[in-house]
């Protein structure tokens, strides 16, 4: 074997091994190597919660329309009223398309977030906008469903805030997680990429 035909193969297999690399990161981000069936993502799934009207819902509620999942709390001093802002003016920019999706926020905070603390919070924000919460095994199951990091920080006056995770999830019409929805754009670019899901 001569010197540039060993080269060739050297070059062949490191191609071929990045090749099969790539291909498994792939496959595991989208879901497809989480051992819990193919193309099953590893984000999202069935959640039972109440809702800002004090009814009962799951994620089968969802299903037939795109939407945007939010986890925050009515007592956060900023990230959460900015991002349902944000999330709000792309629903908005969907003009007549409006109707077709929806955005959920979820509290991670159930102990404070009532129904009716999370309908007054929302009402600021548009009538597109629904809320969740529920008890605080039903909020730690969709909070793990969804990867979600949230813990309770003690404050100096007693009371208490929470770190949480600060995504905006999109989720398809079947309830399937497609990516985290970016909402550092002008409204009508993001109202532009959510409306191909409708």
């Amino acid at each position: 074997m001569t010197v540039r035909t060993s080269h060739i193969l050297l070059v062949l297999s490191a191609f071929l091994a990045g090749l099969v690399i790539f291909l498994g990161v792939f496959l595991f981000a989208s879901g497809q190597l989480s051992g819990s069936g193919p193309g099953a993502s590893a984000i999202g799934g069935p959640f039972k919660l109440i809702d800002q009207d004090g009814k009962s819902i799951t994620d089968q509620d969802f299903k037939g329309r795109p939407f945007l999942v939010f986890f925050g709390f009515t007592h956060c001093p900023d990230i959460c009223p900015t991002t349902l802002f944000e999330v709000a003016e792309v629903l908005r920019a969907l003009g007549p398309d409006a109707g077709r999706a929806t955005a959920l926020f979820i509290t991670v905070d159930p102990e404070r977030d009532t129904p009716a603390a999370i309908k007054d919070y929302l009402s600021s924000f548009g009538p597109l906008m629904r809320g969740a919460t529920g008890d605080a095994a039903a909020i730690a199951a969709v909070e793990k469903a969804y990867r979600v990091y949230a813990k309770k920080v003690p404050t100096d006056n007693g009371d208490y805030s929470i770190d949480h995770t600060a995504l905006v999830y999109l989720m398809d019409k079947q309830g399937r997680f497609v990516a985290p929805f970016s909402l550092k754009r002008r409204p009508e670019d993001a109202a532009a990429d959510l409306r191909r899901y409708l």
